[in-house]
């Protein structure tokens, strides 16, 4: 079997591995993977850290031999490594875990052990700049050039799929180029969690703390994860004071501001609030095209400029939900050898079509809202203050950030420029009324099931 039939298997299992465990879980542990060879019927896939091989191999190992069989009966079996270090051959008949490698095996960098390798995309060079994204782009090309910490902490958020990853890896390509031996740690705060946990488990918090605090640029994505979760929240909060106190950088992200995040404690709240917050917006028209003709530059096939601007207009997620699309059409002529066409694009994503037409609107929302409750379209922007209009404008800005992916400030400009914590002082008294009025629960359930179709 040629590499480019194992490209070929390869590129489906991670399509079946994303529809199992979603996109975030895959790109974090499966993407930095890559299929080497395969030979008497094993197939070899190299990982670029004994950490990630062995969290691959413990929690993902039996589904990527089920799919990469699915694909292929040559395949008997996976053995996934390291260069320097020689794992065992996992066979579909074994169930048995691999051990963590002894320390004199090999000798990795402090962050190497702790972090997530980094994706070589995510440069700031192939971060295409818009409206939605440039104060957020500014901030952190802010803090990678900068020889002092800029602020801290730097704290990142917006909806999934807007490049808040992409932007922390290329701060750290862009550190450890600029300064080589400067310890940059990435990580996810699911890998945070792990660290801490096991450190408990095997009664080893001094070394934890140690390999914590000798970081000097610390990354953490996804700090929502840790929410409700109080004694990684405990070690993490004295984890980022330690830092801090010793003018070492601490960047974050998350999918909401740190005063929404639902779950974590004030303190860690007005923690994370403390240096610079950069919200990153969903992407405009302008944006995803430019997304598009970055991405179709590098591809080796001609994309036709009326194929992205289609592309464009229709797929509004997210940014990683578009160039997907891009990849399909690609892949569509590539194995297909069918023309790249406006029609052929539109057979390709009938189903992100689909999906994307039925993407709910805050116009949406304002209008059935109104309908319900018998007030003007008009009302929702009105300064009017009588509760017979701004009960059912709280219940529209309620279901706006609950069914859309618009930002606090975005939904606060649709109701009449509103501000964002006007917003977000009707998302909570939604919340508290609803507990004590059945009424207004079921309005909220019956329009939610309306507007969900």
């Amino acid at each position: 079997m040629d590499k480019s039939d194992l490209a070929r298997i390869w590129a489906v299992v991670y399509r079946s591995l994303q529809y199992e465990f979603g996109s975030p879980i895959v790109n974090s542990w499966i993407s930095p993977l890559s299929v080497d060879k395969l030979h008497s019927g094993v197939l070899y896939v190299k990982a670029p850290s004994l950490f990630l091989r062995d969290w691959v191999v413990n929690n993902y190992q039996d589904a990527i031999l089920r799919f990469c069989q699915k694909e292929s009966k040559e395949i008997r079996a996976l053995e996934i490594f390291v260069a320097s270090v020689k794992p065992t051959v996992i066979e579909k008949t074994d169930s048995r875990k691999s051990m963590p490698p002894k320390q004199e095996e090999t000798q990795l960098k402090s962050e190497e052990i702790l972090g997530i390798p980094l994706d070589p995309k995510f440069t700031f060079e192939n971060f295409v700049v818009g409206k939605p994204n440039e104060f957020a782009y500014a901030a952190t090309l802010r803090v990678a050039e900068s020889d002092k910490v800029a602020f801290n902490p730097l704290f990142l958020y917006g909806a999934v799929g807007l490049g808040k990853t992409h932007l922390m890896h290329a701060i750290a390509w862009n550190i450890r180029a600029r300064s080589p031996k400067r310890n940059v740690v990435y990580m996810s705060a699911e890998k945070f969690m792990y660290h801490f946990i096991k450190s408990v488990r095997y009664k080893d918090m001094m070394a934890f703390k140690e390999q914590f605090r000798a970081v000097e640029v610390l990354m953490i994505d996804d700090i929502q994860f840790i929410c409700g979760k109080d004694s990684t929240q405990e070690e993490f909060f004295h984890t980022f004071n330690a830092l801090v106190d010793n003018n070492r950088q601490v960047i974050v992200s998350a999918d909401k501001s740190p005063s929404d995040l639902d779950g974590m404690e004030d303190r860690l709240k007005s923690r994370l609030g403390w240096g610079l917050v950069a919200d990153i917006h969903p992407t405009n028209y302008e944006l995803r095209l430019g997304i598009l003709q970055s991405k179709a530059a590098s591809c080796s096939i001609k994309i036709p400029g009326k194929v992205l601007e289609f592309v464009a207009h229709k797929i509004t997620a997210n940014i990683r939900e578009l160039e997907g699309a891009l990849n399909r059409i690609v892949a569509n002529a590539m194995f297909v050898g069918c023309e790249i066409t406006v029609e052929s694009a539109r057979e390709v994503l009938s189903d992100l079509l689909r999906t994307n037409d039925r993407r709910i609107t805050i116009e949406d929302i304002q209008k059935k809202v109104a309908s319900h409750y018998s007030i003007k379209l008009s009302d929702m922007s009105s300064t009017r203050r009588a509760r017979q209009v701004s009960l059912p404008r709280q219940v529209a800005m309620y279901l706006a950030k609950r069914l859309t992916s618009m930002s606090l400030p975005e939904i606060g400009k649709s109701f009449g420029g509103r501000d964002h914590t006007t917003v977000l002082h009707a998302v909570r008294k939604i919340e508290e009324s609803v507990k004590e009025n059945p009424s207004l629960a079921e309005d909220l359930r019956l329009l939610g099931d309306i507007l969900t179709g």
